[in-house]
């Protein structure tokens, strides 16, 4: 009788099962990351419409904050001058990674002070060393809920 060189049907169950175990520990780690990555890019962007404001204020006589950020828009949301459009200050303004034709970071211009602002994005990661709770009408000004609760939060330098 030939003898057939072949896996058996135990050796096969057994490689499947290794397999499995090993995609069941990296799948998390790879999602973990991935929010991660995005709750980076928010602060990355935060801190750059940050600039972008900052030259904005110093070229404004009065001194004075933007009332609020271009509309969301996957076509042409620029932070131009009020006075003189051809001045631009940011040639687009990012917007939130995960929805980012519809969703504007938060951003609210203090009514007492001119020159005070609030700028802030929603973090998926709770535990960041740098979130803290979210503005209360977060969720009325960007029309996205924070399901964390966390947010990044920057002001005014």
């Amino acid at each position: 009788m030939k003898r057939r060189n072949s896996f058996t049907l135990i050796e096969l169950l057994v490689v499947i099962a290794v397999l499995a175990a090993l995609v069941a520990l990296l799948v998390p780690n790879y999602m973990e990351l991935r929010m991660k990555a995005r709750d980076n890019k928010r602060k990355s962007d935060l801190r750059n419409i940050q600039k972008a404001l900052e030259l904005y204020k110093e070229a404004q006589v009065p001194v004075t904050y933007p009332a609020a950020l271009p509309a969301p828009s996957c076509a042409d949301n620029k932070l131009v001058d009020p006075t003189n459009p051809s001045i631009v200050y940011m040639q687009k303004v990012p917007m939130e990674p995960q929805f980012s034709c519809l969703n504007n970071y938060y951003y609210k211009k203090s009514l007492s002070d001119s020159l005070k602002y609030t700028l802030s994005a929603c973090l998926e990661n709770a535990n960041d060393v740098e979130a803290v709770i979210c503005p209360s009408d977060f969720s009325t000004v960007t029309l996205m809920n924070c399901g964390s609760g966390k947010c990044y939060n920057l002001t005014e330098p």
